[in-house]
């Protein structure tokens, strides 16, 4: 058999201890049946250091994104944001195999991984793109972070303080002075995380916009808005103490007043593929539960 993809970048949980030990076993038998099947396979660092592959090599992220032809991800929506994150900018395709909770991202199942990847590598998959936020976080004249999220950057106040209050602006024109426990801007990936329990709706991830929802917010008139993707969201902060923001919940910057987090819209985004015939919907109704109880 001809592999349409001959080099496949695998990794696993990066969680160490009881989480990235568990994934090794699965890490372990997919890069051999890989192997078996002609296929070059290279573990990331952080799999590597867990799982003992006979066969494989092993490349940084970085590595992963300029050297390999496909990655799989073995695990659950966390590590998958914490790939897709980093190697979205090298447009390696990414699939995942779910070996964490409720997996939106990681949607093939871990007991029918054979299946699903017998048909990738020959070419028979579903292919979609999901956008990624480009951040900075700016003090002054002085760019203090960046970072990438597939999911959403959340403005928040600290577990002890008071509400903050935040001045929107999109495309440099004011929007509001939101007065909220934080704020949160999310892509249509991110629109069945965080954005969800507050109170969003649920986003196709083939729509171009992104969500602002507050989070308990003073006014309860302020509700989530969909907004174009195209252009810039600004969130400064006006009042608050121990305000952060965060990047998909993995990255943190501590904010103080008169900082400012600029949000646009990267230039690339992450390609997932999936098994053929895969439908968001399918997704929503078996993670979300719908329809249950119904002939």
């Amino acid at each position: 058999m001809t592999a349409h993809f001959s080099h496949v970048g695998l990794i696993g949980k990066y969680a160490r201890g009881d989480a990235g030990q568990a994934s090794a076993p699965a890490v372990q038998e997919i890069a051999a049946w890989l192997l078996s099947r002609g296929v070059q396979v290279s573990l990331d660092a952080d799999s590597a250091a867990l799982v003992l592959a006979p066969g494989t090599q092993t490349l940084a992220l970085a590595q992963i994104g300029t050297q390999c032809d496909l990655a799989l991800i073995v695990g659950g929506d966390g590590t998958m944001l914490a790939a897709a994150r980093q190697l979205a900018r090298y447009r390696l395709p990414l699939m995942g195999i779910n070996h964490g909770r409720l997996g939106f991202m990681t949607d093939v199942p871990l007991n029918a991984y054979a299946n699903a990847l017998e048909a990738v590598l020959a070419g028979e998959f579903d292919e979609d793109h999901r956008a990624v936020i480009a951040a900075q976080v700016w003090r002054g004249d002085d760019m203090a972070m960046q970072a990438d999220a597939m999911n959403d950057v959340v403005v928040n106040r600290g577990a002890t303080s008071g509400m903050v209050e935040l001045r929107v602006e999109v495309d440099g024109r004011f929007v509001s002075n939101q007065r909220a426990d934080g704020l949160i801007v999310a892509t249509p990936t991110g629109s069945t995380a965080y954005a969800l329990s507050a109170g969003g709706p649920i986003l196709h991830p083939s729509l171009s916009a992104w969500l602002m929802v507050p989070i308990a917010p003073h006014t309860l008139s302020n509700r989530p808005i969909a907004l174009p993707d195209s252009g810039e969201v600004a969130v400064e902060i006006v009042a608050g103490k121990e305000v952060s923001a965060n990047f998909d919940m993995q990255s943190i910057a501590s904010l103080t007043v008169g900082d400012r987090v600029l949000m646009r819209k990267a230039p690339y985004a992450a390609r997932f593929l999936h098994p053929k015939g895969w439908s968001y919907y399918d997704t929503l109704r078996a993670k979300l539960h719908w329809n249950e109880g119904n002939a």
